[in-house]
């Protein structure tokens, strides 16, 4: 079993796991990621975080959870078997006993009573468990103390500076206390203090405000460091605000430094204030202690990229002289930006070991991956970031991200061909304001991020240029900074072998998307040979040469593979009766793709819409309310719409994640065609008088349709329900009429906005 201490200086670069886990508490309602991600029930995730190669774990034992009634009544059978688990798998945890939360019920983080609780209850913890050497009693006190006594999002819902500074320091208390009952039992036990490494840069006339933010950044750390005297920068602001000096003197005669300082760093960390609010979109203007500013991520603003983590690794190294870690390394993005963010912060972590600084590991966060951290766990609203495992599948699904973990663990390059790309934090583009180039804007020597960027790139084939779905791949490729090629059948028929062969050996791709094909159902009655040759024989062909490449290949499928006669949505492992020929030809395909590459994977999908063809039937159909004009649309067909951008998003993490056989994937809703226009029209507000809902059988279809072929998925559902799936479809076709720039769904994300606040919450020392 990995372990941490004074040999680890002269080891590798360790690679450790840690899983979100915080019981926040909002009002009366706790919000538990380990109950919402499964893991709470699932024993045996274990074996899964052993699969990735990491001997360490950050990992939850959690004060609200294991005692929420008092430690006469705690229950440990939970932790038992977990712990055991853990032990057997060889894995060392760094214990965790609150997490963001604010403790049981009957205590809060400014409760004087909070610190003695916890102590004893971590006392329990190591009595029980006298074998566990690392610990983290309070995880980001600091931050904890922002978003629960500062800017009032969290229990006890404080908002102001005093309620902060009395959050913190009870939770340092509590942090030294702990670590002295459980110094009781084992006196080895290392203090692994884990808080947000942020730092501020400002225009001139924020200066002040920002210098004040790099100083308390410090806090926590400086706390329990025993740095805080009547010497210290903020000591005035704290005895200010309320803090006893007695209080804060006896930190300093009592100090617990940690062991480990755990940095825990997201692309939120690093922060831009400018006065100049004009700049900068409504949601990031606020005020400074009375000041009008903007408060903005910096890779958002700022015309030269941050470096990174490495210069805040260092100046962390020059301030205390501690071993560190960084505790939490992950972004909320497309799968390839979530392997670069982690392969920036690894390589950043190897030349900080290079340049003398004793930085033990780093570590994936969300193993599990976690939910509404964009509205940073005020809510329930189903946002759900993955991580090495997706939990959306009946059992969490190895990404792409667990791949890499097993290759860094075992000390190998990775070698995923979309790391050869940058970030969305280094791209042009990225800003959301007039990109800010002052003296005092950091520069960067690092600009590319990571070594492999600009290193032979392999592409993505995208066949079907004339088609509506590979033009999709293509406009979303660029934007995610994927490699692509996309083909015409003059540039590769597929249903020729020596056409596609040459393709492969001209491009040399990692991967394939099938985007071609016959499409014309109707049609498709009376020109069967066209549409087997199409739908059938190519795919076949670009399966086989795939499985002698090597190559991934996603090919797509249909709903019309039922033959509609059920009432209930069909899952991937329905049997496929198709009663048209375009839906047998898309049966017969399935069947040719999965013989010939079962790495393959096939997408079936159906009722698309989007905003970059006007030949959808959503688009078509407001275009005729809108004019006032009737339109007409079955009323006894059931079908799931999909919205294209959407799946394009899906199919590519799914073709990274390098996942195979059937899927469907839709945005979920079965409704007839004269519900789905009717819901378009009412969320666009467009008068549906007009519209005309009729038997399909006066739709005069020549190829017969099934009644019911509504989609459903029992391998995971990966993509927006309906309903914001039309908002954001409505918005992009806005933003078409006004000439605006498209916004894709599943946009490059900014939201680790866990470390965001709203500048006006944000407040300054008088």
């Amino acid at each position: 079993m990995q372990t941490i201490d004074s040999d680890a200086t002269r080891q590798p670069l360790a690679l450790w796991g840690g899983l979100e886990c915080t019981v926040n508490r909002v009002g009366d309602n706790y919000f538990s990621q380990i109950e919402r991600n499964g893991h709470h029930e699932r024993a045996d995730d274990v074996a899964r975080f052993a699969s990735l190669g990491i001997g360490t774990i950050r990992y939850p034992l959690l004060w609200e959870r294991v005692a929420p009634d008092g430690l006469a009544r705690a229950d440990w059978r939970w932790p038992d078997q977990r712990l055991q688990a853990l032990r057997e798998a060889g894995i060392g945890p760094i214990a965790g006993l609150v997490h963001h939360g604010s403790g049981p019920r009957t205590t809060c983080l400014t409760d004087p009573g909070f610190a003695t609780g916890l102590a004893g209850y971590a006392g329990a913890v190591a009595a029980r468990y006298p074998w566990i050497d690392a610990y983290t009693p309070v995880n980001e006190p600091l931050t904890t103390a922002r978003f629960s006594g500062l800017y009032g999002l969290w229990y006890p819902h404080g908002r102001d500076d005093r309620s902060f500074v009395q959050a913190l320091l009870i939770q340092c208390r509590a942090t030294v206390l702990s670590m002295r009952a459980i110094r009781r039992v084992n006196p080895h036990a290392r203090l692994v203090q884990t808080d947000d490494l942020g730092k501020t840069y400002s225009t001139p006339a924020m200066a002040r405000c920002a210098s004040f933010y790099n100083e308390r950044r410090w806090l926590a750390w400086d706390l329990l460091c025993g740095k805080v005297d009547r010497g210290h920068a903020l000591w005035d602001y704290l005895t200010g605000h309320g803090a006893d000096p007695a209080g804060l003197l006896w930190l300093r005669d009592n100090p617990c430094p940690p062991d480990i300082i755990g940095a825990n760093y997201y692309v939120t960390s690093e922060r831009w204030l400018d006065h100049r609010v004009e700049r900068y979109p409504a949601n990031f203007r606020g005020d400074a202690n009375g000041v009008p500013c903007a408060d903005i991520e910096t890779a958002r603003a700022l015309a030269t990229p941050t470096p990174g983590i490495g210069p805040l690794l260092q100046e962390a190294w020059d301030r205390y002289g501690i071993a560190l870690a960084v505790t939490e390394a992950h972004i909320d993005a497309n799968r390839e930006d979530q392997l670069r963010w982690l392969l920036e912060v690894w390589e950043a972590g190897q030349q900080a070991r290079r340049n003398g600084i004793d930085l033990r590991a780093v570590t994936v966060w969300a193993l599990l991956g976690s939910f509404d951290w964009n509205c940073l766990v005020t809510a329930c609203r189903g946002y759900y970031e993955p991580g090495p495992f997706d939990v959306r599948s009946p059992l969490p699904r190895p990404t792409a991200l667990a791949a890499m973990m097993r290759e860094l663990a075992a000390g190998r390059a990775p070698t995923h061909p979309v790391l050869r790309g940058q970030g969305w934090w280094r791209r042009a583009g990225r800003c959301l304001c007039p990109p800010v180039a002052t003296p005092e804007a950091p520069t960067s020597i690092t600009a590319d991020g990571h070594s492999l960027v600009g290193t032979a790139s392999a592409p993505i084939l995208i066949a079907g240029a004339t088609g509506t779905l590979g033009r999709a791949f293509a406009r979303i490729c660029a934007r995610r900074n994927l490699a692509y090629r996309l083909l015409s059948r003059q540039q590769m028929d597929i249903a020729d072998p020596v056409s596609v062969e040459q393709a492969m050996q001209c491009h040399q791709p990692w991967a394939v998307i099938n985007a071609s094909g016959y499409v014309r159902v109707d049609e498709a009655e009376n020109d069967v040979e066209r549409c087997f040759r199409d739908n059938v024989a190519g795919p076949a062909v670009l399966a086989a040469a795939c499985a002698r490449h090597g190559v991934h290949l996603t090919t797509f499928s249909s709903d019309l593979v039922f033959d509609g006669r059920r009432d209930s949505p069909y899952m991937e492992s329905d049997h496929v009766t198709p009663i048209n020929i375009y839906g047998k030809s898309k049966a017969a395909a399935e069947r040719a793709v999965l013989g010939r590459q079962p790495g393959a994977l096939v997408v079936r999908t159906s009722s698309f819409f989007g905003p970059w063809d006007s030949h959808n039937f959503v688009t078509q159909a407001l275009a005729s309310l809108e004019s006032g004009e009737p339109f007409a649309a079955a009323s006894d067909i059931t079908v799931t719409p999909t919205y294209v951008p959407d799946l394009v998003n899906a199919c590519l993490d799914l073709a990274i994640d390098k996942e195979s056989g059937v899927w469907h994937l839709t945005n979920g809703d079965p409704l007839t065609w004269a519900e789905l226009a009717g819901k378009a029209a009412r969320q666009a507000g467009v008068d549906a008088s007009r519209l005309e809902a009729q038997p399909g059988a006066a739709c005069r279809y020549l190829a017969p349709r099934p009644a019911y072929s509504a989609l459903h998925t029992e391998r995971g559902m990966l993509m927006p329900g309906l309903d914001d799936a039309l908002q954001r479809f409505l918005h992009a076709r806005g933003g078409q009429a006004r000439g605006d720039t498209i916004e894709l769904a599943q946009p490059i994300h900014c939201t680790d906005t866990r470390q965001q606040a709203n500048t006006g919450r944000r407040q300054q020392a008088s």
